[in-house]
């Protein structure tokens, strides 16, 4: 039908029903597309890039994936396998803190997750369980239903706005700059306000303020 979305790639046969038999599978695709990216950039993600790397012909991929956003949302998805999710403790604040400091050090290890995190979110298998973890820890919190979804996509989309600005920051001295010219302006004596701020907290740097800002943001989504 016109207009009718087409199925997400979980949803398809995990080969094209035409074609040779298989002789390769969606992760071992993915596996190669998300070391290229890791070693290059998403942008040198290309069908006839993650086929080179598995000594193939671009050709032989589309019977996996059909067109090259499929494969960049297995990569998203395919990163989730790496939460450890435990049994809830029952205190809600701890357990999404240590969710939250896992997708910081994931986000970390592939550079090019956080921009695929804030402009293209991606729920597949294995975001469905971790969805379902976080919707676990909640479950005893009074929150509407919608809240609790809500915070979900609050601690993935401010840890990697988080993990952004620390790389922007470690590779081009952002932060130092920025406190060196708040401190200017603050010695100039035109903006009492920020004195008076950095006279009574110096600004900290923004990785050591991760735990705090994330638990006043998730606070405040469920009340």
């Amino acid at each position: 039908m016109a207009g009718q979305q087409e199925p997400v790639i979980w949803m398809r046969p995990e080969q094209a029903a035409v074609g040779r038999p298989a002789e390769r599978s969606r992760a071992e695709i993915t596996a190669a597309a998300v070391e290229l990216a890791d070693r290059e950039g998403p942008e040198a993600v290309s069908m006839r890039r993650v086929a080179s790397a598995l000594g193939t012909g671009a050709a032989s991929l589309y019977r996996y994936v059909a067109t090259r956003d499929d494969l960049l949302d297995l990569m998203t998805d395919s990163t989730a396998s790496d939460y450890d999710l435990p049994a809830p403790t029952g205190d809600w604040q701890a357990d999404l803190l240590a969710v939250a400091r896992q997708a910081r050090q994931i986000m970390r290890r592939h550079p090019w997750l956080p921009a695929m995190v804030m402009s293209r979110p991606t729920l597949g298998p294995h975001g469905i369980d971790l969805l379902e973890h976080v919707l676990d820890v909640l479950a005893d919190h009074p929150a509407a239903h919608a809240r609790k979804i809500e915070a979900f996509a609050l601690l993935s989309g401010l840890t990697a706005l988080f993990v952004q600005n620390e790389t922007a920051a470690a590779d081009t001295g952002a932060t130092r700059r920025t406190a060196a010219y708040l401190h200017h302006v603050a010695a100039a004596g035109s903006h009492p306000r920020i004195t008076a701020l950095l006279a009574a907290s110096p600004p900290d740097d923004p990785r050591d303020r991760f735990d705090a800002v994330l638990l006043h943001a998730l606070t405040g989504v469920l009340g």
